[in-house]
């Protein structure tokens, strides 16, 4: 594994004590992609299904490991400006979400940040249960600052 994401890994499972307690897993950090993972266990609601903060969580935490494995974090940081969620249809098994950033996206947002000081990014996402139907969509804005 290389250093970037050895570093994502331990900054996405375990930095953020929330993140840590629900159980999160990172199945895939790589430049570019990454796939996590929320049990059911442990992040269940009132009917056994899991907790709409748990699939929130999910939804806002790839663009943090995102940015982990893509950009250098000695030059930049992230910050989510916004993130809505919509539901879909309960969830009530592990869940997973894939996020996705081009090449040309991430060198496009590190040259705007390196000359204007910041640059805003959408992120897309479905989150999905074992079946492969999705639970929930969300839409996020993120934005790289420079240090």
């Amino acid at each position: 594994m290389s250093l970037p994401a050895a570093l994502a890994r331990v900054l996405t499972e375990e930095n953020i004590a929330f993140v840590k307690r629900m159980g999160l897993k990172a199945e895939i950090l790589e430049p570019g992609f990454v796939r996590l993972l929320a049990p059911l266990a442990g992040n269940e609601n009132h009917i056994g299904t899991m907790y709409a903060g748990a699939l929130f969580t999910l939804a806002e935490v790839p663009g943090g490991a995102l940015f982990l494995t893509s950009f250098d974090h000695e030059r930049y940081y992230p910050v989510v400006k916004e993130l809505n969620l919509r539901f879909r249809r309960p969830a009530s098994g592990a869940i997973s979400v894939e996020a996705r950033l081009a090449v040309e996206e991430i060198e496009r947002l590190q040259s705007e940040a390196a000359a204007l000081g910041k640059a805003d990014y959408v992120l897309e996402l479905q989150l999905r249960d074992a079946s492969d139907e999705v639970v929930a969509e969300s839409r996020a804005l993120y934005q790289l600052r420079r240090r």
